[in-house]
């Protein structure tokens, strides 16, 4: 079972049509807010693009942070449904979320197989970040 932002995100993205999946992602890629100063970021390998983030536990509650280049909206997009989906939660929501949450949402319809890797090797980082900081 998925968080319930996370969720909510799929859902939408799940519920609009194809030509209009791309409108949705960029949307997501606006929300995406520069990390504060001095947080130190990870960068995410298996993405071509440099895709930089941060899982921290404070409370009981999971922050996330993240730096994509704007020239790369669709990866922004990525760090924006992360950060949509999974700010605030327990850890033990981060980590019981697969790999593959996304499947089923249609974004298969609009973005490569490269691309979702780059997606799952996002999540698994901050799932490898968050059990690290317990």
């Amino acid at each position: 079972m998925l968080p319930p932002k996370l969720q909510a995100v799929l859902d939408l993205i799940r519920s609009v049509p194809k030509e209009l999946k791309t409108e949705v992602l960029l949307e997501y890629a606006k929300k995406v807010p520069p990390p504060p100063q001095g947080v130190e970021l990870e960068r995410v390998h298996e993405c071509q693009t440099p895709f930089f983030l941060r899982a921290e536990v404070e409370g009981g509650r999971v922050r996330l942070h993240f730096m994509v280049p704007d020239e790369a909206p669709t990866v922004k997009a990525f760090a924006g449904i992360l950060k949509e989906g999974l700010e605030g939660e327990p850890p033990e929501a981060i980590l019981a979320v697969p790999p593959s949450f996304y499947r089923g949402a249609g974004l298969e319809e609009i973005l490569t197989p490269l691309r979702l890797r780059g997606l799952e090797a996002a999540l698994l980082r901050l799932q490898e970040q968050v059990r690290r900081a317990l």
